[in-house]
């Protein structure tokens, strides 16, 4: 995968740890740069775990399925980008326990950053039909959430549920691209 895809996948991923983040900046208030960078750390971490996991379960099934792999990461990355879009789209905000509940215990931010990066194990599952080198691929979207996590956190004081949902929409997005542009390559209509 070139370098420009994964940056791209990087910081389509992190968009769900991006809005979350920003809900906890706005519930803080007035964070200080030590809470966003152990949010956006935790955040990262579990972010670059998730996608080597799902690329583990997608490698122990890829030789069964060879033939139509290309077909799977696609339908997965396009399944994961429409989802996206829908919730970026939805008038439900966040859930309103979630964002007034101020508690950042460690148990609760690993809870959060768990339900924000089922969408990577998912794109780990059907990079793993693609043929690509998963550590730098995963290392790249817990790096990119960690750094959008971060600023998510300092800016959501100021910017709240505002940008989230875009943010959503726009990562979808590219899901979509990046599950069109590997279905293209494998089928000979692109490259």
């Amino acid at each position: 995968m070139p370098f420009f895809s994964i940056l791209l996948l990087a910081f389509s991923m992190s968009c769900d740890a991006f809005a979350a983040a920003l809900c906890k900046g706005a519930v803080i208030r007035r964070p200080t740069l030590s809470d966003a960078l152990r949010i956006g750390l935790i955040f990262g971490i579990i972010e670059t775990i998730t996608p080597m996991l799902g690329w583990l379960i997608g490698r122990s099934v890829a030789s069964y399925v060879e033939q139509w792999d290309h077909w799977i990461a696609f339908g997965l990355l396009l399944m994961l980008g429409l989802h996206m879009i829908h919730e970026g789209l939805s008038k439900n905000e966040v859930a309103d326990d979630d964002c007034n509940s101020a508690q950042l215990s460690l148990p609760r931010l690993i809870l959060t950053g768990l339900s924000t990066s089922i969408d990577a194990m998912a794109v780990g599952a059907g990079l793993a039909f693609a043929g690509v080198n998963i550590i730098t691929t995963a290392l790249a979207i817990g790096t990119a959430t960690f750094l959008m996590a971060t600023i998510g956190v300092m800016l959501g004081g100021v910017l709240g549920k505002m940008v989230g949902k875009r943010a959503e929409i726009v990562g979808g997005i590219v899901l979509i691209g990046i599950g069109t542009t590997i279905l293209l390559e494998h089928t000979g209509h692109l490259g």
